[in-house]
């Protein structure tokens, strides 16, 4: 079979590795309409702190979702509100084009990546949580987490003159640019698959200049928190939860 080399600044693993599709999750949110976006929200009502999560080019996934409701209740003494704004508008990445293994996929996945660049994405980020803050005004601080495309919506987002967030995750992320660093004065972890660049992931970490903690999960793919996480296989559940564990304990120190 063939292979989509990397393209748009992706790594070959992001442009090549299927989504596994996980049935049975039942989300503990609903979804409700926030700036002119469709908005997965789950949580608690009184929590005064929220995360903005940054879904994979493949949307509301269940492993997607299940982790933002790890995200909201998983942490004993601090409980947060989590949105999932739907910046696809209904159209995620189409499934089938994975993989991108002839010529009609990848000019489909081309055009995608082409409709949404995450420059764009980032920046509807200061209106859409002026939306929240307006919608929510018992939420004090926001933080930010990015998959896969949205680790380079969060690097964009949060180097701004415009950062809305006070601290931020990116998981998995394709696109990793050390540049991106350089500008990024809140707290921020990073955590990687065997699929990312090993030197520009350590690149990166030397470059930020603030609190960060950057592990590398070694023996997981590209996606493993996100659409591509295949949580019927025992390794995998247990390095997407540790993984999730990861991103609160930061959280927990830092927000």
């Amino acid at each position: 079979m063939s292979s989509m080399p990397a393209t748009h600044g992706h790594n070959e693993a992001c442009c090549n590795i299927p989504p596994v599709v996980s049935k049975g999750y039942k989300p503990k949110g609903s979804y409700e309409e926030i700036g002119g976006w469709k908005t997965y929200v789950t949580g608690p009502a009184d929590a005064n702190k929220a995360i903005v999560l940054i879904y994979d080019i493949f949307g509301y996934f269940d492993q997607t979702v299940q982790g933002a409701d790890i995200l909201a209740y998983g942490d004993d003494k601090q409980k947060y509100k989590v949105f999932i704004p739907d910046w696809f508008k209904g159209e995620p990445c189409p499934i089938e084009c994975y993989p991108p293994d002839n010529e009609e996929k990848q000019k489909k996945l081309g055009n995608f990546f082409g409709t949404f660049p995450p420059p764009k994405i980032a920046g509807y980020m200061p209106d859409y949580v002026k939306a929240l803050k307006e919608k929510n005004p018992s939420v004090s601080k926001y933080g930010i987490l990015g998959m896969c495309w949205g680790g380079k919506v969060v690097a964009l987002s949060i180097k701004a003159d415009t950062n809305p967030f006070s601290v931020a995750a990116s998981i998995h992320p394709a696109m990793v640019d050390p540049a991106d660093a350089e500008g990024i004065t809140i707290p921020m972890t990073l955590l990687a698959s065997k699929e990312e660049p090993a030197d520009t992931v350590k690149q990166f970490e030397d470059a930020l200049k603030v609190p960060k903690h950057v592990e590398t999960f070694s023996d997981q793919i590209h996606g493993w928190m996100g659409a591509r996480g295949d949580l019927s296989d025992a390794r995998v559940k247990e390095e997407y939860e540790r993984g999730y564990k990861t991103v609160l304990n930061f959280f927990a120190k830092h927000f």
